[in-house]
């Protein structure tokens, strides 16, 4: 991931480097229980989640958008240039699945004294489903 992302690098319809969470445990989704305070019983007790029709428990959909944000963060050089994160959930995340964050640079533009990009987010399955999709807008430093 970019440690020095300059406004003057990237360009409209750049793809960032994509990165993977493999093989997510039952572990991650209690570990953000903890973290969260959600202790939904869908997200760690097979019992309850089968009961209502799941295949077993699933993952927060904000744990998933939590590793987004990680992401877009690491792209863009740190949270102090995040400016907007916004997420839209669409499908659960199961136990084993590996998960692929995916940003694509959607639009340069200076807001102020700011450099500023808009990125389209995404989130993979290992099947391609999409779990989030998301925007974020990020203020780059200049080269100059």
């Amino acid at each position: 991931m970019a440690e020095n992302l300059f406004f003057e690098d990237v360009q409209e319809g750049d793809a960032a480097p994509e990165w993977a969470l493999e093989d997510v445990k039952r572990t991650h989704f209690v570990k953000y229980a903890g973290a969260s305070g959600d202790f939904n019983p869908m997200h760690h007790d097979d019992a309850v989640a089968t009961a209502v029709g799941y295949p077993s428990v699933f993952g927060h959909g904000m744990f998933t958008a939590g590793v987004l944000s990680g992401y877009v963060t690491r792209y863009i050089g740190g949270v102090e240039n995040l400016r907007a994160f916004s997420t839209r959930f669409k499908t659960q995340l199961w136990p084993g699945d590996t998960i692929t964050c995916k940003a694509t640079v959607a639009r340069k533009f200076k807001d102020g004294d700011e450099n500023r990009v808009e990125l389209d987010l995404l989130v993979v399955n290992q099947e391609g489903k999409e779990l989030i999709q998301g925007k974020a807008t990020a203020a780059l430093p200049s080269r100059g």
